[in-house]
């Protein structure tokens, strides 16, 4: 793989960071780069702006309304966008779901949901995890079963850790449809209205005090049979396809870009025994050596974005695994380096400016919130313990 950007590349990178520079909501971005708190009008906001610029599915394949952008380019626009402190592209339609039904949906579904997902008109969730059933996710047991009449599904569980369920206006769903065979086996993956009766959705709320997370119930919901994407039985096998795409997502090296360049000028600012925290040389070891597995991860990314043919294989849990641990990391050195300053957490301050009265200086009020909310991302999209799994098994034969 040739490391280093064609003419046309650069030209690429140019027109977005123009693009971005002029439309991103100066509002949403101070929110972003101050890691306060976003709703869902900014996510809103933004992503209606990529639309109308025809760049919001600009991954896609141009036969389902995307540009066709090649690996780089991707990578590019991920990297420019989270730099300039653009939100990030809420995920569960545009780059988890959308894959599996351009992939093995029926032609209904492709031409139903598909454009509602590009011009960001339905809003996603993802209904994996329930209690008792994450790590070993094929342990699940909502269960959906066949009406009199054949035409729908009832469904009956619950899942939980629904990132934004609250906002969903559809959720993709493992449902067990059998007990024959393995446990993997009877999965089947349904496409969900949200609106539909004998649905409830109760927060969870987690550590930084955010409701990001729910729990959803489903009480005798009736899915019509056209919503099953594939074949009955058969969502084992879409689901670890959509897993591929989610954990190269979360690999994140443009978000951690971002938050490597506050960490920096945060250690500029902070003062130990008179002199900026950067000039210590044990501090600085630490921030070059994060540096250095940023960039390692950033050419991992590229590489595997280079060479994948449909989806990403089981090198996606080596991304998924080193990009969450960065992310962690990141936090971690930006908590050290306020000190005392990140002990009084109050959530609020996560709505406030840096203009706000409180202890210490205004960026670092938020910073404890962040460092609890990224602890939670070397468990979602698959544990980090799970992770090493499969590259034992997949990887290295072990």
């Amino acid at each position: 793989m040739d490391l280093s950007y064609s003419a046309e590349e650069l030209a690429f990178r140019d027109e977005v960071r123009a693009f971005v520079s002029a439309n991103l909501p100066a509002d949403v971005r101070r929110k972003v780069l101050e890691h306060r708190r976003l709703s869902k009008s900014d996510h809103v906001r933004w992503q209606d702006i990529l639309t109308r610029q025809g760049w919001l599915a600009g991954h896609w394949p141009a036969e389902y309304g995307g540009c066709g952008w090649t690996p780089v380019q991707i990578h590019l626009f991920d990297e420019e966008t989270a730099i300039a402190g653009a939100p990030r592209i809420i995920p569960f339609g545009l780059n988890m779901v959308a894959h599996v039904i351009m992939a093995f949906g029926s032609p209904w579904q492709k031409s139903h949901y598909l454009p509602r997902i590009r011009d960001n008109i339905d809003w996603w969730c993802q209904g994996y995890s329930e209690p008792g059933s994450g790590s070993d996710l094929a342990s699940l047991k909502t269960r959906a079963v066949r009406s009199s009449g054949g035409d729908h599904y009832i469904v009956n569980g619950q899942k939980t850790w629904t990132t934004l369920a609250q906002h969903a206006d559809m959720i993709f769903c493992l449902v067990r449809t059998s007990s024959e065979g393995r446990k993997q086996e009877g999965i089947s993956f349904l496409l969900i209205d949200m609106k539909s009766q004998g649905i409830t959705v109760r927060p969870i709320i987690t550590l930084n005090e955010e409701h990001e997370v729910n729990e959803v119930f489903f009480d005798n919901v009736r899915v019509p049979v056209q919503n099953l994407v594939g074949e009955e039985n058969r969502g084992w096998t879409y689901a670890k396809y959509l897993l591929g795409h989610e954990r190269t997502n979360i690999a994140g090296v443009g978000a951690s870009k971002r938050e490597l360049q506050t960490l920096k000028s945060i250690v500029q600012k902070e003062q130990r025994n008179g002199r900026p925290l950067a000039e210590d040389p044990r501090f600085a070891a630490r921030i070059a050596q994060v540096d250095i597995e940023l960039m390692a991860l950033e050419m991992t990314v590229m590489r595997v974005l280079s060479s994948q043919a449909k989806s990403p294989g089981p090198e996606a849990s080596i991304l998924k695994i080193r990009g969450s641990e960065i992310q962690q990391t990141l936090t971690e050195l930006m908590m050290d380096a306020i000190g005392p300053y990140a002990l009084p957490f109050v959530p609020e301050a996560k709505d406030l400016g840096n203009e706000s009265a409180g202890i210490g200086p205004g960026y670092a009020a938020p910073l404890a919130a962040q460092y609890f909310g990224w602890r939670k991302a070397t468990i979602y999209g698959g544990s980090n313990e799970i992770q090493r799994n499969i590259i034992s098994q997949m990887v290295l034969g072990l």
